[in-house]
């Protein structure tokens, strides 16, 4: 019974309310939605540009849509940015 009582001393703080594990959660957590926004736009440009490359070095007409196809992805941060605007806000 001493062990779960040490425990339990280490996990409550004084007066034994808990203390939450992330003391500034909304933050932390817009800060990890948008960091896996832009892994997410990451890994989708990584094909969509070297795609995008090789179209354009066969034909220089490409050029105008590879651009738009390898931006395209990034919306998907700016969008994450604005929900955490608006959340956060």
């Amino acid at each position: 019974m001493s062990a779960i009582t040490t425990v339990a001393g280490t996990v409550l703080q004084e007066g034994g309310a808990a203390a939450p594990a992330i003391p500034n959660a909304p933050l932390a957590f817009a800060a990890l939605a948008v960091g896996l926004a832009a892994i997410g736009a990451g890994y989708a440009e990584r094909g969509i540009g070297a795609a995008a490359v090789g179209a354009i070095a066969e034909d220089e007409s490409m050029f105008g849509r590879g651009l738009i196809l390898t931006v395209l992805p990034e919306t998907i941060v700016i969008l994450a940015l604005v929900v955490v605007f608006l959340t956060l806000g």
